[in-house]
């Protein structure tokens, strides 16, 4: 199923649903192993798991830790984006910041989807 197309997934929740963000980081995982040009969205709650250390006690039974799926993630060539306003809103620290991770406004994934690339929301 290798591919050179691109992938989108667009994550809302962090603690608040530990099953739904860890899905999601399994999700980008499987874009990435499959050669598409993967894309996680972190955006209103999901933001909080662009700082460093938030996801290390997150571990749903039957998965990899989140910690792992999101570094692994990032080591396959995923690219993370943080929306800015959620981030701002919720007074996060631009130094923590984990590895691969960019604040982006909304335009960025906009132009990123614009042609029609795949996108699932968690």
């Amino acid at each position: 199923m290798a591919g050179s197309g691109k992938f989108c997934t667009v994550l809302t929740h962090a603690k608040d649903d530990t099953d739904r963000a860890t899905v999601a980081f399994v999700i980008a995982n499987a874009a990435a192993a499959a050669e598409q040009r993967a894309l996680v969205f972190l955006t209103v709650e999901g933001v909080r798991l662009s700082q460093k250390g938030y996801a290390d006690d997150v571990h749903e039974e039957g998965f990899a830790p989140l910690a792992e799926l999101m570094a692994g993630f990032v080591r396959a060539g995923g690219t993370v984006w943080v929306c800015s306003p959620c981030f701002k809103k919720r007074e996060l620290d631009p130094e923590s910041l984990i590895e691969g991770a960019t604040i982006v406004g909304g335009a960025s994934l906009v132009e990123f989807l614009s042609d029609g690339t795949p996108c699932v929301t968690f």
